[in-house]
């Protein structure tokens, strides 16, 4: 069937301004519908996120944050410590899409394999050699060694590590487009969850016998 001229020009009208529309926000988290909402920790509110503070009791301190400030304790079986700056820590950032965390290494420390489900990542190294990779879901590893001031970006949801490869400290800061990235400890989530996976579950998927999944959990457990 024939298309008329004016029925065309409607056609294509439509298809521009479907094109010009202004594209959905993809940041993690939905965008405020106010200056800020200072999080009130204290609530007993269950919603998706934390209901704001009366703003009566808003003040100065809390859109500011030292937590970072200090040098994180490394002393444990993986030599390194995350010192969260999310909205659980710095009730500012509630609403606003954004969080921090500081990340310490020991020599030879590793941020063990993790995925922010909730988050992209970036970060900057401030001290040291890192180790930085992750794994894409087509199981493509992508890694480089990371000096000071050098950047790394780390797509939402994906496998994920740093690892200490200099000879001192080593020390990164890392950006989340969320005030609440989450996180999952793939030797944790596996081997440590409560209730626990089943052993036969984990033998079977990484192909080991029980003692060696048995031997896994009680050190995790320790």
């Amino acid at each position: 069937m024939a298309i008329s001229s004016s029925s065309a020009y409607h056609l294509v009208f439509c298809l521009l301004v479907t094109l010009l529309i202004p594209l959905p926000s993809h940041a993690a988290d939905p965008d405020p519908l106010q200056d800020f909402c200072v999080a009130d920790l204290n609530s007993t509110l269950s919603i998706n996120g934390f209901p704001c503070k009366p703003l009566s009791q808003v003040t100065s301190e809390d859109f500011f944050f030292s937590g970072l400030a200090k040098e994180g304790d490394t002393n444990n079986v993986f030599g390194s410590i995350v010192t969260p700056g999310s909205v659980s820590f710095f009730p500012g950032v509630n609403t606003l899409g954004i969080s921090m965390n500081r990340v310490d290494f020991a020599p030879g420390g590793v941020n063990v394999p993790h995925s922010h489900p909730l988050a992209t990542e970036t970060g900057v190294v401030i001290k040291g050699r890192l180790l930085v990779g992750f794994v894409s879901t087509s199981n493509v590893f992508y890694s480089k060694v990371l000096t000071p001031g050098q950047v790394f970006v780390i797509p939402r949801g994906l496998v994920h590590f740093q690892k200490n490869v200099g000879n001192g400290k080593a020390q990164t800061f890392t950006a989340f487009n969320s005030q609440n990235p989450g996180v999952n400890l793939l030797p944790r989530t596996l081997f440590a969850s409560k209730p626990p996976i089943p052993n036969d579950v984990l033998t079977k998927a990484f192909q080991v016998e029980d003692y060696v999944v048995d031997s896994i959990k009680s050190k995790l457990a320790a």
